[in-house]
């Protein structure tokens, strides 16, 4: 079933974002991953995906700790993830 995962990622700026994106893209986007965003919010950054399922999600995960590791950024705490189960996907 697609999920949307709603990630609020506190205290991450743009360019923490992005060096973790380009270590975590390298190769392509992770296995089941349909729609990306994300952009700046008050107090941090929220990324809003689309994804197959959410076991897709959870293996794309390591993928993105390391790139957290490899970027050097430094979490000020644990994301805040809110996932639904989507009813309904509209590609133009």
């Amino acid at each position: 079933m697609t999920v949307r995962i709603h990630t609020n990622l506190a205290g991450v700026t743009e360019e923490e974002f992005v060096a973790v994106h380009k270590h975590v893209t390298t190769g392509g986007p992770p296995k089941g991953l349909i729609f990306h965003s994300s952009g700046p919010v008050d107090g941090g950054w929220c990324v809003v995906d689309f994804w197959e399922s959410r076991q897709d999600y959870d293996a794309a995960l390591p993928r993105v700790q390391q790139g957290i590791a490899a970027s050097g950024v430094t979490m000020q705490g644990p994301p805040v993830i809110e996932e639904f189960p989507v009813y309904e996907t509209i590609q133009p």
